[in-house]
């Protein structure tokens, strides 16, 4: 359902969310390893996610990105709608182009309920909440 852009931003995000704040930035290059994602990737998926002011960025020698407190209150649905747009979390499982409620693939009917309950969580939950549940140690991300 998620693509791997998707995935990268979400664990950027949240990677700066956990580490980063308005006196502690983080550049792309070193962002790259934690999360295991290549530096240029990582860099061109957070300007993007930048433009769209859900994580806060400053040029210069002491620059980086960085979350700030309007950042995190962000829905997640919002990363995943910059980086894959409207659609990619309502396609279809097989990639049909078709698939539809009048005329389901063999899988809508099973990933329907599934899909509804992820973008409901999505639109909930915030970049400061996953952080928070970070922190609590109620789930864990590479530090």
């Amino acid at each position: 359902m998620f693509s791997n852009s998707s995935k990268y931003a979400l664990k950027a995000v949240l990677y700066l969310a956990v580490n980063s704040d308005e006196s502690t930035k983080i550049m792309a290059k070193n962002l790259s390893e934690p999360i295991n994602v290549p530096q240029a990737y990582i860099a061109k998926l957070l300007q993007e996610l930048s433009r769209h002011n859900i994580v806060s960025s400053t040029r210069g020698p002491n620059g980086g990105f960085y979350i700030n407190d309007q950042n995190r209150e962000t829905p997640l649905i919002d990363i995943v709608s910059v980086i894959d747009g409207e659609n990619r979390l309502n396609s279809c499982l097989l990639s049909l182009q078709h698939c539809n409620n009048v005329k389901p693939c063999p899988l809508h009917q099973f990933a329907g309920p599934f899909r509804t309950d992820l973008i409901k969580s999505l639109e909930k939950k915030t970049i400061g909440d996953m952080a928070k549940d970070v922190k609590s140690g109620k789930s864990f991300l590479p530090l």
